[in-house]
This record gives C-alpha cells, sequence and structure tokens, in this order.
C-alpha cells in the first residue's frame, strides 16, 4: 500500500474511532484514543486501553504510565515521532478496571487489527496480558516476556504493561532487559 493510501485510510478508521458506541466504554468516555504515531512505522505499540490522561487528551500514554514509557524510550534509542502508539480498547473503562472480553473483542476485532494491518509494521510490542491475550490469544506473560513470536510475516514482542514497570522494580528491570532486546531486534528491520 502507497503511504499516501495508508496515511488516508488510517486517518477514517480514527474517524470511526472517535464516533464508535458500540460497546459500553463509549458511553463512559471523554475522548475515545485511536493511537498516535508515524502511520508508517516498522513498530507497533499496543497496550491495555487509556487511563484517565489520555481519555482527556485522545492521546495514548500521557499519564505517569507514559512518561515512564518515555523515559525507556530515551533510554533505549526509540522515538515517538517514528513509532505508532495504541491500546487494545479505544475508550477507558470506568475507574481504571480492566476491559471486560466484549469489550476487547469488538476493539481489537474491529479495529486495532486494522490499524496493523494499514500499517504493516515488523513488529508489534504487545504490553500486558490484556493486549497478548488480544492479539496472540496468549497468556503467561511471565514466561514470554523479551521473546520473538512470529505471525503473518510481524514479529510479536510481549513485555510488561509500563504502569507496571513504574511501580514495580523487578518488573522494571526486567522491561529494561526486554528493551534491551528490542533495541537489538529494531536494528535488524
Amino acid at each position: 500500500m502507497k503511504k499516501q493510501e495508508r496515511e488516508a485510510k488510517l486517518k477514517e478508521l480514527h474517524r470511526r474511532i472517535r464516533r464508535c458506541s458500540l460497546c459500553f466504554l463509549s458511553h463512559s468516555r471523554m475522548v475515545a484514543v485511536p493511537g498516535r504515531g508515524n502511520p508508517n512505522a516498522k513498530i507497533v505499540f499496543v497496550g491495555e486501553a487509556p487511563g484517565n490522561e489520555e481519555d482527556k487528551t485522545g492521546r495514548p500514554f500521557v499519564g505517569r504510565a507514559g512518561r515512564f514509557l518515555d523515559w525507556l524510550f530515551e533510554r533505549y534509542g526509540f522515538s515517538r515521532r517514528f513509532v505508532f502508539i495504541t491500546s487494545t480498547v479505544k475508550c477507558r473503562p470506568p475507574k481504571n478496571r480492566k476491559p471486560r472480553p466484549n469489550e476487547i473483542s469488538t476493539c481489537s476485532s474491529l479495529y486495532l487489527k486494522e490499524q496493523i494491518r494499514l500499517i504493516e509494521p515488523k513488529i508489534v510490542v504487545t504490553f500486558g496480558e490484556v493486549a497478548l491475550k488480544a492479539l496472540l490469544n496468549l497468556k503467561g506473560l511471565s514466561k514470554i516476556h523479551g521473546l520473538q513470536i512470529k505471525r503473518d510475516n510481524i514479529i510479536y514482542f510481549p513485555t510488561y504493561h509500563p504502569a507496571s514497570g513504574m511501580r514495580f522494580p523487578d518488573i522494571r528491570k526486567k522491561m529494561m532487559a526486554d528493551f534491551r532486546k528490542l533495541r537489538n531486534l529494531k536494528t535488524k528491520i
């Protein structure tokens, strides 16, 4: 797909996401958060769901977890300008609860998978169990974090969610090791 066509289709998809009312989450959100970044990115980062700050701004990973993610990016040579960042569900669940299975399946089947199809990344980084289950139907993040899983010509790279990394020192260390591996993987694509 040509760059301009990809950008136009992604823009239209994001318009649909902002207007979506297919699940309960649309009733409690302030703003839907489609995602943000380079539509031609080689790496896509997928979180769980927007939080409070994201719900206010419509941008992904701008709260405390976003600041920790930016620290990881700076430390390991990534830039928001060259990646795409999104979430499994596009609206904030009430009281930051985990998204429910029907909310995840609605959002991921209609929007997340289409974003990935349009962007055509080489690597998709899943943050946490929710994104891992939604995209790969896998569980057991503690056993597979930092490993490469190849499906449909995409390398999926599971790691912990930045919200966990900023709270728990052991998880932070694991995320740092994963990001070192990811940095090395990035140089090979």
